[in-house]
């Protein structure tokens, strides 16, 4: 069979950007890595950015408000009180997606004692404000555009499940025969009335870990270096969702450089601007026009506008909220256990600082900082067998953005792309929720990987959001 027509995804729909610089102050707890020996930031990098983005039906009867914040983690309650704040009457439909930029710091209330955490709440506190003010931005903003979405190839992220052979372990690091989805998914809203460019969205799986426990500065990790490729050539706001990236970390990375962060960067960023440069004029498709004489038989196409039933399939818009009953593993940890354990290497630490072993301080302290954070998420699991994993599914046009929680394996993305290849597919993970954690695939469980064993639900949990994903998309579809 001839392909004689190329389709471009589109949506048309009301479109408004905003941006600020949410970068904390230098001095403010920033220790994110067990192995880290400091705890407060001692400068910046790159600024940490917000984005909002305001998308509105054309006849105002639905709108979805998505904030993209330059953090790692942020509790639930914090991104409940954004939501809140943004969405006042209506929260459910503002998504607040995280970057996952390990250079943030870990921005919790619950680290107030700790050297700098006086300025977290404060500093929290200022967020919400931010992020109220740039939706609102947005919102008044927004005018008739087109979204276009086109898709480019770039190998920054790479599989990081690697068996050491030594040791005779898994260990969380670049594998260089592992598998490793290199889709990056770009979207250029351009105005109808000028033509300009309002903004980019720029979608890719790659944990932003190039900067690790030897890195004490305020970062954006490459998602900053990326956002100023793609800026600087669009004139435009460049918002950056991270896709399904728990298998998934940079090749060049667990660095204190920055200038390897800029790298991975720009290796986005330039991937992101060729797909952004290849899309069409909006409202239009490629079609073959039929060879021409001219020495040789040549085959020409021309851009062809899309008829009236084109254009309202384009405006079409519908959204699913629901909620995956997610079983707990069996062998959860227990409070009990996981406190009495943090007390041991909290002991232990104390012993190595009085014996000045400065790398038996480090792998204390990362010990340390793993029941820590075990704690932490125990405490956020609801009671009752399952975890209530809360998904939103939205259908924009020719599109399907994703919104869920934690950190899934790259087999989230790469089955619905391949069950749904004629949409244009936006995963984006870390969002408005760090729990349950990671989701890893079945196959991996009982090897000892990390994100399997910090995981909290069982094996199995991933698949079965895949499969409850894939009917929800095949209902908004039809």
């Amino acid at each position: 069979m001839t392909t004689t027509r190329i389709d471009t995804p589109q949506t048309r729909c009301k479109i408004g950007f905003a941006q600020s610089d949410i970068t904390p102050p230098v001095g403010i707890y920033h220790r994110m890595w067990g192995a880290a020996l400091h705890d407060r930031a001692t400068g910046v990098h790159k600024p940490l950015m917000a984005t909002a983005m305001h998308l509105e039906a054309l006849d105002g009867s639905a709108k979805l408000v998505v904030l993209g914040l330059d953090h790692c983690i942020l509790d639930g309650a914090e991104l409940d009180a954004i939501r809140n704040r943004v969405g006042r009457t209506s929260p459910d439909h503002v998504a607040v997606a995280l970057s996952h930029t390990h250079g943030s710091g870990w921005m919790s209330r619950t680290r107030a004692g700790l050297p700098g955490g006086d300025l977290i709440g404060p500093y929290l506190d200022k967020l919400a404000d931010i992020c109220e003010a740039i939706a609102k931005q947005a919102a008044g903003s927004a005018h008739p555009a087109t979204l276009l979405y086109g898709t480019a190839r770039c190998d920054l992220a790479q599989h990081r499940d690697f068996f050491d052979k030594g040791s005779k372990q898994f260990v969380c690091g670049f594998n260089p025969d592992g598998t490793a989805d290199d889709t990056v998914l770009v979207a250029k809203a351009v105005a109808d009335d000028s033509g300009e460019t309002l903004g980019t969205v720029v979608n890719y799986a790659c944990h932003p870990t190039t900067l690790a426990w030897e890195n004490t500065l305020i970062s954006p990790d490459y998602v900053g270096a990326m956002r100023e490729v793609v800026e600087a050539n669009t004139a435009a706001p460049c918002l950056f969702l991270q896709g399904a990236s728990g298998d998934l970390g940079p090749k060049d990375g667990y660095v204190g450089d920055t200038t390897v962060a800029d790298r991975n960067g720009r290796q986005l960023g330039f991937a992101a601007l060729g797909a952004l440069e290849a899309l069409p004029p909006p409202g239009t498709h490629c079609d073959f026009a039929g060879p021409v004489g001219s020495g040789a038989i040549l085959g020409s196409w021309k851009h062809t506008p899309a008829s009236a039933d084109e254009r309202a399939r384009f405006a079409m818009w519908g959204t699913k909220r629901f909620v995956v009953a997610l079983p707990y593993r069996l062998d959860l940890p227990k409070v009990d256990a996981t406190k009495a354990e943090l007390a041991k290497w909290e002991a232990e630490e104390a012993t190595a600082r009085a014996a000045n072993d400065e790398a038996r301080v480090s792998e204390c302290r990362a010990r340390a900082e793993q029941m820590t954070r075990q704690l932490t998420r125990l405490a956020a699991m609801p009671n009752g067998p399952a975890y209530p994993y809360r998904v939103s599914v939205s259908r924009l046009g020719d599109s399907i953005w994703v919104f869920c929680p934690g950190e899934l394996y790259q087999v989230f993305q790469t089955t619905l792309r391949a069950r749904f290849p004629h949409v244009a597919l936006v995963i984006a993970t870390v969002t408005n929720d760090w729990q349950p954690g990671y989701l890893p695939a079945a196959a991996s469980y009982g090897y000892g990987i990390y994100q399997e064993v910090i995981a909290a639900v069982a094996p199995g949990s991933l698949e079965t959001v895949i499969e409850t994903v894939s009917r929800e998309i095949r209902a908004l579809l039809s």
